[in-house]
Parts: C-alpha cells; sequence; structure tokens
C-alpha cells in the first residue's frame, strides 16, 4: 500500500498552518507525520516526538586541500568563482562544491569531501510516527533534505500499514515548498484575510495546479476581516476550490499553544476542536476520492 500525502501549507508565514497540522495530527488516526519546514521546524514544540534514530544529512560536498601535496601553484584560486580557494586551503563556508579546483589542481591535491548540511530525525509521538530534520543555519540544499524527510516518512507509512502520511509544509513557493508538494495527493492551504494572506494563497495555488495537487483552503481568523473573508470566499469559488472550513479568531489557539499541546488535546470539547474534526473527516473523504481516480 502507498500512503496517500496530505501537505498542509501556507503562501506566507504565521497563518497558524503548524498549529492545524498538529491539531490534525491529534484527531488522525494510523498516519505517519513529517515536517518539511526543514529551516525552521515547530512541529515538534507541540508533538513531543522522542527521538529513535538520528542520520546526518549531505547536502553537498566541499574541497579540501592535502597541504603535502600543495605546490602553491594559484591555479585553484585564480580559477574559483567563490573567492574559496586560498592555498594551502579552502574556506569552507565559502565553497559551494562545484569542483573546478579540484579539476585544475595539477598536482591533484585537492579532493571534494562530503559536507554535513544537517540531521533527519526518525520518531515517536502520541499520534504515530514522526520524521523531522533541522538543516545548520547558513547551509543550502532545504529541497533536498525535504526530499529525504518525506522519503523516510513513506518508508515508515509502508512498515507501518499507515494509509496517511500528513506533511507540515513550510511557507512561501520555494525550492522547499515544491519539493514538499511533488507528487502529494492533497495540498491544504492555510490562509487568512489579508491583502498579504490572499496574494500569498493565489501563489500558492498556483504552484499545486502547475503539479496538479488537488487544493483546499482552511481561512484561519476569517471574523477578523469579513470583506477579505468574502474575496478569499469569492475567489475559491469561482476557480472550483473547495473551502474546507472558516476558524474563527479565538484566544483559545493562543492558550493551547502556550500550554505546548495541540488544541483537540487541550481543549477536547472546544467548538474549535469540532470543527477541525469535521475537516479531518472531510480530507479523509476527498483523499479517498483523489486516490479512485489515480
Amino acid at each position: 500500500m502507498v500512503a496517500g500525502e496530505v501537505a498542509v501549507i501556507s503562501g506566507k508565514g504565521g497563518t497558524g498552518k503548524t498549529t492545524i497540522s498538529s491539531a490534525f495530527a491529534y484527531i488522525a488516526k494510523s498516519i505517519v507525520l513529517a515536517d518539511c519546514d526543514v529551516d525552521a521546524p515547530d512541529l515538534h514544540i507541540l508533538l513531543h516526538p522522542e527521538i529513535e534514530q538520528t542520520t546526518d544529512f549531505i547536502g553537498s560536498k566541499v574541497a579540501v586541500i592535502d597541504e603535502n601535496l600543495c605546490t602553491m601553484c594559484g591555479i585553484c584560486e585564480a580559477k574559483c568563482r567563490f573567492n574559496a580557494a586560498h592555498p594551502p586551503r579552502i574556506d569552507p563556508i565559502a565553497c559551494e562544491g562545484c569542483g573546478v579546483c579540484e579539476f585544475v589542481c595539477p598536482a591533484r591535491a585537492i579532493e571534494m569531501v562530503d559536507h554535513k548540511s544537517g540531521h533527519v530525525f526518525r520518531s515517536r509521538t502520541f499520534a504515530g510516527p514522526m520524521v523531522h530534520a533541522k538543516l545548520i543555519p547558513g547551509e543550502g540544499n532545504s529541497g533536498k533534505l525535504v526530499t529525504e524527510v518525506r522519503k523516510l516518512a513513506s518508508t515508515i507509512a509502508k512498515e507501518n500499514e499507515a494509509p496517511i502520511v500528513l506533511i507540515d509544509g513550510s511557507p512561501g513557493i520555494g525550492c522547499s515548498v515544491i519539493a514538499t508538494v511533488t507528487g502529494i495527493r492533497i495540498g491544504v492551504i492555510v490562509t487568512e484575510p489579508t491583502l498579504s494572506g490572499i496574494h500569498d494563497m493565489e501563489r500558492v495555488l498556483k504552484l499545486l495546479d502547475q503539479f496538479r495537487v488537488r487544493p483546499m483552503v482552511i481561512i484561519n481568523k476569517h471574523d477578523l476581516n469579513p470583506e477579505n473573508t468574502e474575496h478569499i470566499e469569492a475567489f475559491c469559488r469561482n476557480k472550483g476550490i473547495e473551502i474546507l472550513g472558516k476558524i474563527s479568531f479565538d484566544r483559545i489557539m493562543t492558550e493551547s499553544m502556550v500550554a505546548a499541546k495541540t488544541l483537540p488535546e487541550y481543549a477536547p470539547d472546544h467548538p474549535l476542536t469540532r470543527l477541525l474534526q469535521d475537516m479531518w473527516a472531510r480530507v479523509e473523504e476527498v483523499l479517498a476520492e483523489v486516490r479512485t481516480e489515480h
């Protein structure tokens, strides 16, 4: 069985994406979790994972000079476009791993070696297995790290016969988001009734359309600006995009986060918890429909 992947994403930060992802995680049954916001992961704050395995992420290679072989000819320094080569050493921060210095070195004193760019964690949570990662500050290849997270999550889902991988994505439409939504079944976009929220929602919808991903929209804090909320609803209606739900502004959300708990865990009988339960039930229905179509 191949697990269906559902990603909760947003066009901008601060829309409540992780709050909703964690709530879905608590509500859902038999899932695997994947935090694909590798630059600034925060799902662990609410799910309190127990790390079972840590793996180094090798995102690239960097050049290293063997000082015993280096003749100080200066060719590598002249050819390096990133001002990283300064015989008899290479600046590992400036090095982009292009390999030109290794290619031009007449003494064969330069070697490209693996460069650790982050870590991938396999963990256990009360909501199920979780895969998350952390990119070392200043490192690149976030999209590649996201791919590693998704691969491991899919493997774990197969091992546990879990039908769904729930992904907490990163904001925006950059390479990490592209790596997150490639090949998934449903993209749940969390937006808010602000001009920037509307603009960035439209950008994410275009991205999902490019990858033929079924979009659904959640309007968070919808009652703060009814006019903009109506604009979002009209836009989605004209595009044939389903509004999964509208969440009102309520301090209970903040209170649950301060307590480092998911909303359903903190307030199981609250109306917003029941709303989130209904939304997740609808996600499962749509996922079943999408699977049938494929």
